[in-house]
């Protein structure tokens, strides 16, 4: 049952990444590149689960002298949250560009776009 979050997870990365790598609408690229990263966050909050732990709060549960053992590591929740915040910038970031492609070009299928390829 520890490994259900974890394979979710990485189901999520795949569809994600076949998203990216199948599709030719920009925007469904782009779609694709925020199913992808919220599949690397429940991976890595599925990684820094440990059973049998509480969340890292200190209160009247935890004792201070307990709080080494009973608590998780609070840091890759921080990473997750501060991922979460980043992946929300890029998105928009790649939503503007799109929204200049489209304006420039007048479509979003990537095999119209010849300007920068070898």
């Amino acid at each position: 049952m520890e490994y259900v979050a974890l394979t979710v997870g990485f189901i999520v990365i795949m569809a994600g990444l076949w998203a990216i790598m199948t599709r030719k609408n920009i925007i469904r690229i782009i779609i694709g590149f925020s199913i992808f990263d919220t599949g690397l966050h429940i991976v890595m909050v599925a990684l820094a689960y440990v059973k049998g732990r509480t969340a890292p709060i200190l209160d009247n549960t935890v004792a201070l002298d307990d709080a080494v053992n009973l608590i998780v590591d609070p840091v890759p929740q921080a990473l997750v949250l501060t991922a979460i915040v980043i992946g929300l910038g890029v998105t928009a970031l790649m939503l503007i560009f799109a929204m200049k492609l489209h304006r420039e070009k007048k479509t979003l299928d990537i095999r119209s776009f010849k300007d920068l390829k070898w």
